[in-house]
C-alpha cells in the first residue's frame, strides 16, 4: 500500500511539471500602444513576422509537451521541461504581441 501511494505522488508531481500545449497558454497582456507608431504596412509586416515566430514557438512547445508526456510515462519525469524545452513564457508573449498588433490594425482601420 505504501509503495502505491509513493508511485501516485511521483506521477502527480511529474504531471504538474509538464509543458502545456500552446492552445492552453494564455497570452501576456501587451499594450496596443507599443505598435501604434507604425503605419498599416508596418503593422502588416510586424503581424506576419510575429505570427511566424508564434508558429515556430508553438511547434517547439508541442514537441516539449509530447516529450514530457512520454518522459512521465516512461521515466516518471517531464524530460523536456527539465532540460529547458518548455517555451510557455515565449509563447505567451508572442500571443500577446499578435493580439496587440491585431488591435492596433483594427484601431487604425487598416486592411
Amino acid at each position: 500500500m505504501n509503495k502505491s501511494i509513493s508511485a501516485a505522488v511521483v506521477v502527480a508531481v511529474g504531471l504538474a511539471g509538464c509543458a502545456k500545449r500552446p492552445d492552453a497558454i494564455v497570452p501576456v497582456d501587451i499594450p496596443m500602444a507599443a505598435y501604434t507608431n507604425l503605419g498599416c504596412q508596418g503593422l502588416a509586416q510586424e503581424l506576419v513576422k510575429e505570427q511566424n515566430t508564434l508558429a515556430s514557438l508553438s511547434k517547439q512547445q508541442n514537441q516539449a509537451a509530447t516529450g514530457d508526456a512520454v518522459g512521465v510515462f516512461l521515466l516518471g519525469v517531464p524530460a523536456s521541461s527539465t532540460f529547458g524545452g518548455d517555451k510557455e513564457g515565449q509563447v505567451a508573449v508572442s500571443k500577446g504581441k499578435v493580439n496587440a498588433i491585431e488591435s492596433a490594425i483594427r484601431s487604425k482601420g487598416c486592411r
